[in-house]
C-alpha cells in the first residue's frame, strides 16, 4: 500500500514537471515568435508604410523567401525549365485542365457562397462537361461550349464578406499568402470531393498525382515571370509582396463586380 502511494506521488510529480516543461516551451515559442515580428514604427510616415505592407512578420518571411530562392535556383528552376521546354504543349495543357477540372467542386461551392449564380452555373457545367466529354478532365471541352474557366476560392469569398486578411505571410514552396487565405485553402480542401476517397482505391494515388503534377506545371509556367522579377526589381521580396496583394484584391473586386445575367450569352 505504501509502495503504491509512493508511485502515485511520483507520477503526480512527473505530470507536474511535464506541465511546467510544456509551459516553459510555450513561453519560449512565444518569445521566439515575438522576436520575429517587426514592431510598429513611431514615425508617422513609416507607420503608414508599415500598415500598407501588412507584413509584421517580415524578418521570418524574408528568410522563407530566401529559402525559396535558394531552392528555386538550385533545383526547381532547372527541372521546371526542362518540363516546359521538353514536354509537349498538349500534354502540359491536359495536365493543367485535369488539375482545374477536379478542383471545380470547390470553385462551385465558393461561387454559391459568394452569391454568384452565373459563376456557379459555369463552374458546375465545366465540371459536368469536362468530366464526361473531356475524358475525366483531360480536355477542356467546356470552354468550346461557352463555359470559360474562372477562379473563385473560399479566401476570395471571405474577402467579399469583409473579413480582414490578417498579416501577410510567405510560405515555403507555396509563396505569398495571409491568414485569411490559409483558412480559405483549408476550406477549399474540405470542399474537394476526391479528398474523401477511402484508402485502397486507385483514385487516392491519382489525387496525389494530379495535385503534384498540376502544382508543378503551374510553377513551370511561372519561371519566366520569376526570372524577370529578379532581373528588374531592386527588392524582389517587396515587389512580389505588393504585386500579390494587389492582384489578390483585384480578384476580389472582380468577383464583387460580376453581375452578369444567369443565362450565358450563347444560350
Amino acid at each position: 500500500m505504501a509502495c503504491r502511494t509512493s508511485k502515485d506521488q511520483l507520477h503526480k510529480r512527473e505530470r507536474k514537471f511535464l506541465r511546467v516543461l510544456a509551459g516553459a516551451c510555450a513561453l519560449l515559442t512565444l518569445s521566439a515568435c515575438g522576436s520575429l515580428r517587426n514592431p510598429p514604427p513611431k514615425d508617422p510616415e513609416a507607420l503608414q508604410d508599415y500598415k500598407q505592407a501588412n507584413d509584421p512578420y517580415e524578418p521570418v518571411n524574408r528568410k522563407m523567401f530566401g529559402f525559396n530562392s535558394w531552392a528555386y535556383h538550385n533545383a526547381l528552376r532547372p527541372v521546371g525549365r526542362a518540363w516546359k521546354n521538353y514536354i509537349p504543349s498538349p500534354v502540359r495543357n491536359s495536365v493543367a485542365t485535369l488539375n482545374e477540372t477536379w478542383r471545380q467542386p470547390a470553385v462551385f461551392f465558393s461561387d454559391v457562397g459568394a452569391g454568384k449564380p452565373r459563376r456557379a452555373g459555369d463552374s458546375f457545367m465545366r465540371y459536368l462537361i469536362n468530366m464526361t466529354a473531356g475524358v475525366a478532365g483531360f480536355f477542356d471541352v467546356a470552354s468550346l461550349a461557352g463555359y470559360k474557366q474562372h477562379e473563385t476560392d473560399p479566401g476570395m469569398v471571405m474577402g467579399l464578406w469583409g473579413l480582414e486578411t490578417g498579416p501577410y505571410i510567405f510560405l515555403p514552396f507555396l509563396g505569398p499568402s495571409n491568414f485569411r487565405d490559409m483558412a480559405g485553402y483549408a476550406i477549399s480542401q474540405g470542399l474537394t470531393p476526391i479528398n474523401y476517397v477511402p484508402r485502397g482505391y486507385g483514385l487516392l494515388s491519382f489525387n496525389w498525382g494530379y495535385n503534384i503534377l498540376g502544382a508543378f506545371n503551374t510553377f513551370a509556367d511561372s519561371t519566366d515571370q520569376l526570372d524577370q522579377l529578379e532581373r528588374e526589381s531592386l527588392d524582389p521580396y517587396a515587389f512580389l509582396r505588393s504585386a500579390w496583394q494587389q492582384n489578390r484584391q483585384g480578384q476580389i473586386d472582380a468577383l464583387k463586380a460580376d453581375h452578369r445575367a444567369t443565362t450565358p450569352d450563347w444560350y
